[in-house]
């Protein structure tokens, strides 16, 4: 759709010029918003501010003063354009889905949220964070612990999780924090791996304190409210525990059904009673407040019954006495009957009550009554103990250990101080109920630190002061008793409540089922969220829900984990568990503040100022404490777990870049380890081959040899450095497309071949000079490459073969020049794949020159391989005529003895002997050869019209040269001539012509030392001159060529050639592998392609050769 602009003429008289303008780059706009792109052809990152397709274009090219401009406005809006978007810009969309640019079409418009600080922080964090263990466990913890050892166990979690809130607001200050909450801070902040493995937990955690309220309100039901309502009864004495235990699961089983049942149907209506859970804990607070209060006027009547100074649990009596006087006759009472054999006075009694009296104390003696002396230390006890009061005088009596049948109040477990810890942390948890939320904030930047830090403060005044008031206010016995059996049964906190015990019964109940409700809906929500981001591969199907978004399988997954928890059918159990699980939380929580301020990444800019890396250090210290205090066993666990769901997701799990802290933790790491290495090269001890590998892509960007990957892999174990290089030829504007499609190839590869390192390509306008600048530049620092690795280029002989035999012979020079290692594989297509085992074989070294012991590590290397582990290792060495090859033997097995190195030994003789005939004319024909190619220096339309008279006046000096020649000499010429002619001098003339093309300085000097070949004009004489002229030239120099002698330094190096590798054939023919010394390359280049034929002939017959050529340096000690 064309874009309408208006245009301010300048001048009147110039309106009609200014109408055509407009139509001309209206006509333009139409083009370009059919394609529209940015100016060098590469997409750019789409956000909600850049590179908006729906951008009204004609704003942005209002008037023509942003020409200049107007080709890059596509990609890099004006200012007014962007400010105009965030002034507009109100927050993310609600829900599940993250706020990234690929998953823009996923999401719809919302209403504007309009929650302020109290009502969308600071009331669902207070009413999170009280909860159950409030109501049915603090007074237990203020009795068992003191209230000094309860006020540290509350300040050091009270601590932990204010140190959490601020360093939580410092992150979720740090931008937008969208739905998904804590996972969304502590992945973005710390990366998908840690973000998914916390995530988890925390799912975990929020489910198991599902099943904690669930129990707790079973508890409540059965304990307080209806304790008639057991399906399960006790049969003997002391299956009290084990019956209540079964009614807790049947109950929670239905339970958990029944609001999983609401949670599916109706979400809504669980958070529109949401309120209403929050009123009954509210009110319960302030009745306990007001209870306390009147025991200062008024204390309650609660009688205990004692034994001696044993607590006694009024259920199975009525009359704390032993008798009673009725109408002037003393009776026994049921008390009596508990203890002796009859009601008669001279009865069979127990020991213990005969001598011991049954005395009655006030359960809430009242504020001022001085008990708070007495509840200030801790009665910690062991399982199945009598609650016992201290300083009041008793006689014990010869009994048995067991009191089955005695109307004792038990602890029901073992008690010490690291067990209320895990006990109690779960009733600080809650404080990310607020940033959870933070898409329904109207100013979440705002509200999130303010309301979280209240409500934090707010609760840990009222668990301080319920601590101190509890034990100020209630007996010591009452305290320990769990379950109120010495108060008929109520509710321990509940009778000191006012008005009625009921208030705290009734409001706790509904506080437990609403806390529960909440945890069902808010759990399934949080793994929606970590499914939908796709970093953990095998629960992405709870990503998907009913049609409106609602996750309904992973409500049911959720349901399960809850069920677990249920069956365990122990709020005591449960409670360290969660508590594992929120900790581990809290603790990453901690370290994202802490890395985030530590690294000082330049987006690390929170509004929320109140906050150092210190007290997010400390917090994550207390965490982690806590973790171990609780229970150090589950904190393995739990770790463990967390562990596991770390490195599942970093192995199989989708990558994302989420710029998180660990991303630039480990670049400042990466960036200090390699200041430190570059003081100076390895020791000896510590070197090992970095390997750069040196790659042959095809036209279609795809590896030509991936086994020289697969072989990288075999001699790296993933150790060390690793580059992948490759060059393509060309200027990097042209090739940009091709380099991104051979680096993901390149890549794709490495993955196949678990070939751990970098990529790297390179695109220069010489493959030469590619080449050169990766040998040069390739890695960082210290952590450069040592040893290069490369195949063997097979066709070195065809024209169209980039890596020619120039290419190959340069990059050995410059290795040698940058004093590096170079590995060349022969036959690389040969050797084996990661999946292959040679389950026998050897791997044979040959041994000629010492070049710094690369030849002894590289199979020590190889055989840590699965491949290549049941290879022996074999080192052959060659002994000369004036050497002695016992001895030679005997110190080479001594120096493998200290270099730790098991490997058969075997000294080989090479006499010194004439040079044949076979290697005289191999020689003769490799110079002949080479410098006939020399001489053609025909241009390829020269070319054309001379070859056949060449190639008739070649086989003309052949036939002269037969007749007195040795026959065999005659022969290999003919053949030379008749099948290699055509194919050399093309490579030649083509080769020359590339170089020519590719330097024009070359190309210029070359024709100003023969200006004789430059024709403006072809004349039939001129014709006919220049044909004859050049017929003479290659005639009289192929009569040179017949008539030449070999260079004896080359027919001592063909010979050298010729009798090693028969030697070589002799003894490792079928060897797995053989590693032979690399000779170096003549230092005239006159002689490179003859280099060529020397290493061809020294290889010639073997499978799998590896040439070695050393760096100049000792890689290898027989020092420790």
């Amino acid at each position: 759709m064309p874009t309408n602009f208006t245009v301010v003429p300048v001048e009147a008289q110039g309106e009609e010029r200014d109408l055509a303008e407009r139509d001309a780059w209206r006509r333009e706009e139409e083009e370009d918003n059919r394609d529209r792109g940015s100016g060098d052809g590469i997409s750019r990152e789409s956000s909600p501010f850049i590179n908006n397709a729906e951008m009204d274009r004609g704003n942005v090219y209002e008037g023509k003063n942003m020409a200049l401009f107007e080709e890059e406005m596509d990609s890099n809006p004006m200012v007014s354009s962007l400010l105009n978007k965030l002034a507009n810009y109100t927050n993310v969309t609600q829900g599940v889905v993250e706020h990234e640019a690929d998953e823009d079409s996923k999401r719809k418009e919302v209403k504007v949220p309009r929650m302020g600080t109290f009502i969308g922080v600071y009331l669902p964090c207070l009413q999170n964070i009280l909860g159950v263990i409030l109501f049915l466990r603090l007074t237990w913890i203020v009795g068992t612990a003191g209230v000094l050892e309860s006020f540290i166990i509350v300040f050091m979690c009270c601590a932990c999780t204010m140190l959490t809130a601020i360093s939580m607001s410092a992150i979720a200050t740090n931008g937008v924090v969208p739905a998904g909450g804590s996972y969304y801070m502590i992945s973005r902040s710390l990366g998908p791996e840690f973000g998914g493995a916390v995530g988890l937990c925390f799912y975990l955690g929020t489910t198991f304190a599902g099943a904690m309220y669930i129990l707790g309100t079973i508890e409540i039901l059965l304990t307080y409210i209806s304790p008639s309502a057991a399906i399960f009864k006790a049969e003997e004495a002391g299956e009290e525990a084990e019956a209540m235990l079964n009614n807790m699961r049947v109950y929670g089983t239905c339970i958990i059904i029944l609001m999983a049942i609401v949670v599916f149907v109706g979400v809504k209506y669980v958070n529109k009673l949401a309120l209403v859970f929050l009123a009954c804990v509210i009110l319960s607070i302030i009745a306990i407040y007001a209870g306390v209060i009147k025991t200062a006027i008024d204390p309650p009547d609660f009688p205990i019954c004692l034994l001696g100074n044993r607590t006694l649990s009024t259920r199975s009596f009525d009359t704390c006495a032993k008798f009673t006087e009725k109408n002037n006759e003393t009776k026994t009472t049921n008390l009596w009957l508990l203890f002796c054999n009859s009601s008669l006075p001279n009865a069979m009694c127990d020991d213990y009550f005969s001598l011991n009296n049954v005395t009655e104390i006030q359960g809430i003696p009242g504020i001022l009554s001085g008990v708070l002396i007495d509840n200030l230390w801790s009665t910690y006890s062991e399982k199945g103990s009598i609650v016992e009061k201290k300083n009041q005088p008793s006689v014990s009596g010869s009994e048995d250990a067991k009191f089955g049948g005695r109307p004792y109040v038990f602890t029901d477990i073992m008690t010490y101080f690291t067990v209320l810890v895990g006990i109690y942390f779960p009733s600080v948890t809650g404080i990310m109920a607020g940033s959870n939320r933070s898409g329904d904030l109207k100013d979440a930047q705002k509200s999130i630190p303010t309301g979280t830090i209240l409500a934090i403060s707010t609760t840990s005044f009222i668990y301080l002061s319920c601590i101190v008031l509890f034990g100020a206010c209630i007996e010591g016995v009452v305290l320990r008793d769990k379950f109120g059996e010495a108060v008929n049964g109520n509710l321990v906190v509940g009778t000191l409540a006012w008005p009625s015990p009921w208030v705290i019964v009734i409001g706790s109940f509904f506080s437990t089922c609403g806390a529960g409700l909440q945890s069902l809906t808010g759990a399934p929500r949080l793994l929606q969220a970590i499914a939908r981001d796709g970093i953990v591969p095998f629960i992405q199907v709870f990503g998907h829900g009913k049609a409106n978004g609602e996750p309904t399988w992973a409500l049911l997954l959720t349901a399960a984990i809850c069920e677990i928890g249920i069956l365990i059918a122990s709020l005591d159990s449960v409670a360290p568990i969660l508590s594992m699980f929120f900790l581990m939380c809290y603790m990453f929580v901690n370290l994202a503040c802490a890395v985030q301020t530590l690294l000082r990444t330049p987006n690390w800019r929170p509004r929320f100022k109140y906050y150092h890396w210190t007290l997010s250090f400390l917090g994550m210290s207390l965490c982690l404490a806590l973790m171990f205090i609780c229970s150090w066993y589950y904190a393995l666990i739990a770790m463990l777990i967390a562990g596991c769901i770390y490195k599942y997701i970093e192995y199989r799990g989708a990558e994302k870049e989420w710029g998180d802290g660990i991303r630039g933790l480990s670049l400042n790491a990466a960036r200090y380890a390699l200041l430190r290495v570059e003081d100076g090269p390895p020791h000896t001890k510590n070197w090992r081959p970095q390997l750069l590998v040196l790659l042959n892509l095809d036209c279609e960007q795809l590896v030509k040899h991936p086994r020289l990957l697969s072989f990288t892999s075999q001699l790296k174990a993933g150790k060390g450095l690793t580059i992948v290089g490759s060059v393509l030829q060309g200027t990097y504007l042209d090739k940009c497309i091709e380099t991104q499609k051979a680096e993901e190839n390149v890549k794709a590869l490495m993955g196949v071949e678990k070939t751990k390192g970098f990529c790297q390509i390179v695109v220069s306008p010489s493959f030469r000079d590619g080449i050169s600048h990766l040998i040069q530049s390739a890695g960082l620092g210290g952590m450069k490459h040592n040893t290069v690795l490369m195949a063997w280029p097979q066709s070195w002989k065809q024209t169209e073969n980039h890596f020619s035999w120039k290419n190959f012979v340069d990059t050995v020079r410059e290795t040698t020049a940058a004093q590096q290692a170079l590995l060349v594989a022969k036959n690389i297509d040969l050797f084996p794949t990661n999946q292959e085992r040679f389950t026998e074989g050897n791997i044979d070294v040959w041994w000629i020159v010492h070049d710094g012991g690369m030849l002894m590590l590289l199979p020590f290397l190889l055989r840590q391989h699965k491949v290549w582990r049941k290879c022996k290792m074999r080192i052959f060495t060659v002994a000369q005529m004036d050497d002695n090859s016992i001895q030679m033997k005997k110190d080479l097995q001594m120096f493998l003895y200290h270099l730790r190195l098991n490997a058969e030994v075997e000294v080989v003789e090479m006499f010194e002997n004439d040079i044949s005939a076979f290697t005289y004319e191999k020689t003769l024909m490799m110079e002949q050869r080479s410098q006939m190619l020399k001489q053609m220096q025909l241009s390829k339309n020269e070319r054309e019209r001379e070859i056949q008279s060449i190639t008739d006046e070649s086989r003309g000096s052949v036939r002269r040269k037969s007749c007195s020649s040795p026959q065999s000499i005659g022969q290999d010429v003919q053949a030379l001539l008749n099948n290699d002619y055509e194919k050399e001098e093309a490579q030649l003339i083509h080769d020359r012509n590339t170089a020519s093309r590719s330097a024009p300085a070359v190309k210029a000097s070359v024709a100003a030392a023969m200006p004789e070949k430059v024709q403006m004009t072809w004349t039939k004489e001129k014709f006919v001159a220049e044909k004859h002229k050049n017929k003479d030239t290659n005639v009289s120099g192929f009569k040179d060529i017949f008539n030449m002698k070999p260079n004896q330094s080359n027919v001592r190096r063909m010979h050298t050639a010729v009798k090693l590798n028969g030697v070589v054939l002799n003894k490792s023919q079928h060897a797995q592998l053989v590693l032979l010394n690399m000779p170096g390359p003549p230092k005239s280049r006159k002689g490179d392609e003859n280099y060529m034929e020397f290493l061809e002939v020294l290889t010639e017959g073997l499978d799998r050769v590896l040439l070695v050529r050393g760096s100049g340096r000792e890689v290898i000690t027989i020092y420790s």
